[in-house]
């Protein structure tokens, strides 16, 4: 709730890669991320978790995929791997952890799904659904690529620019 303080949403998803001992993995169409968001991540896989992000290849909204590409070369820096789903746009929100955690909603992990919207989740614990949740991610993740340093580098220019130039307005998205 924007209402609130507490960021219930923001909070549920750092708790979840803070105790993390095996893997996280995440689907979000979008990714607009605060520092407090790129610390938790990079400790997660600086602890050695397998830390994995599939993102939309084919955007809906153009400055908010351009804006997420911003993000990549530093978390790929730091272990995290980022996959795009090739086929098209994919919508999925999730979180899941080690076989025993998972979060499905509305949650994105962008500004407005964690600061500014009414939002809503179901967080999954030790349930069979966990598993179920897991072997989708994993179906996905076969049609997605993985990008690499390389791939972020080979980005035209004009892209790159207006990634960054979009990221002063980030809050805002």
């Amino acid at each position: 709730s924007p209402f609130s303080s507490e960021r219930i949403g923001k909070r549920v998803y750092i708790d979840i890669l803070n105790r993390a001992q095996r893997y996280v993995h995440i689907m979000t169409p979008y990714l607009i991320l605060d520092d407090e968001m790129i610390a938790a991540l990079r400790y997660c896989a600086a602890r050695g978790v397998e830390t994995t992000i599939i993102m939309p290849h084919i955007p809906d909204k153009v400055y908010a995929y351009l804006l997420a590409r911003t993000y990549y070369p530093e978390l790929i820096k730091h272990g995290v791997n980022i996959y795009e789903y090739t086929p098209g746009f994919i919508h999925a929100k999730i979180f899941v952890s080690d076989n025993s955690r998972a979060v499905v909603g509305t949650i994105n992990l962008d500004y407005r799904s964690l600061y500014h919207h009414f939002e809503c989740a179901t967080y999954l614990y030790r349930t069979s659904s966990v598993l179920a949740i897991e072997e989708d991610f994993q179906a996905t993740k076969d049609q997605c690529h993985r990008v690499s340093t390389t791939d972020v580098e080979k980005l035209p220019f004009h892209q790159k620019a207006l990634g960054l130039l979009t990221k002063l307005v980030a809050p805002l998205m």
